[in-house]
C-alpha cells in the first residue's frame, strides 16, 4: 500500500481527529446548501455521497486500524437506518423515501475496510468506494440533467448519458488508484479499469432502493482483485 508516507502512523487522537474534521465539513456544507436552498436536494445528496467516500482515501492515508474503520462504518449504518423514520438528517434523507442508499454506503466501506485491510490490499476498498462515490454520483446527476435517451434495465429507467458518465468516471477512477500503486504497466491497468468500468456500470443500471451503494463498492473491488490475481502482473 504505497500511499501513505508515515515512517510511523499518527497518534489514533489524530487520526480520528482528521476523519471528524472532513466529515464535519462535508456534513456543514450539505446543511448550508439545504438550509439556505441554495442547491436542489438532490445535488445536496451528492456532495454527500461524494465527499464522504474519500473517508477511506483518508483512512488509507493514515493507516488507521480495520477496527476503527469498522466500528465506525457499523455507528453510520445505525444512524442512516434511524435517519429513515427520524429526521437525524434532513439533508440527505426525506422520512418513508423509498431508498436504503444510505445504509448501504455506510455498510459497504465497513465490508470492505474488514476485507481489505488484512490482505494489505487498501487500495481495492478505496477503489471500491470512489466508484461508488465518484461514478455514481455524477452518473446521478448527468443522467438527471442532461438524460435525453432512456432505457429500461430489469423494469428500471436510466439514462444512456448517466451511464455513459458511469463508465467514464469509473474508468479514470480505478486507473488512478490502481496506477498510484503499480510500476508503470498501464495497459495492464488500462484493461482492469475497462472491466471494472463496465461491471460497475452495469451494477448500478439494474439497482433498485440504492442497492448500488453496496453492489457496485463491493462488486468492482472483487472484479479488481480477481483480474489482479489472475493477470499477476501487480
Amino acid at each position: 500500500m504505497p500511499l501513505p508516507v508515515w515512517s510511523v502512523p499518527p497518534p489514533l487522537w489524530l487520526q480520528l481527529g482528521i476523519e471528524a474534521l472532513w466529515l464535519g465539513t462535508v456534513g456543514l456544507t450539505a446543511e448550508c446548501l439545504y438550509r439556505f436552498k441554495l442547491a436542489s436536494s438532490e445535488i445536496v445528496r451528492k456532495v454527500v455521497h461524494i465527499g464522504a467516500g474519500h473517508v477511506i482515501v483518508l483512512a488509507w492515508w493514515l493507516q488507521i486500524p480495520a477496527w476503527v474503520g469498522i466500528s465506525a462504518s457499523l455507528v453510520f449504518s445505525a444512524i442512516a437506518v434511524c435517519s429513515y423514520y427520524f429526521p437525524l438528517l434532513p439533508s440527505i434523507n426525506s422520512v418513508g423515501r423509498q431508498s436504503w442508499g444510505t445504509f448501504f454506503y455506510a455498510l459497504s466501506i465497513g465490508i470492505l475496510i474488514a476485507w481489505f485491510w488484512p490482505l494489505h490490499k487498501i487500495y481495492f476498498a478505496v477503489l471500491g468506494v470512489m466508484v461508488m462515490a465518484w461514478g455514481d454520483g455524477l452518473a446521478a446527476l448527468v443522467g438527471q440533467r442532461f438524460g435525453r435517451h432512456p432505457y429500461t434495465a430489469w423494469g428500471i429507467q436510466k439514462s444512456w448519458e448517466g451511464s455513459l458518465t458511469m463508465a467514464i468516471v469509473s474508468f479514470l477512477v480505478s486507473s488512478l488508484v490502481l496506477g498510484s500503486v503499480q510500476g508503470g504497466d498501464w495497459a495492464t491497468v488500462g484493461t482492469i479499469a475497462a472491466a471494472i468500468a463496465l461491471g460497475a456500470t452495469g451494477l448500478e443500471a439494474c439497482s433498485k432502493f440504492g442497492i448500488d451503494n453496496l453492489t457496485v463498492p463491493l462488486g468492482s473491488a472483487a472484479l479488481g482483485l480477481g483480474l489482479e490475481t489472475w493477470l499477476g502482473r501487480f
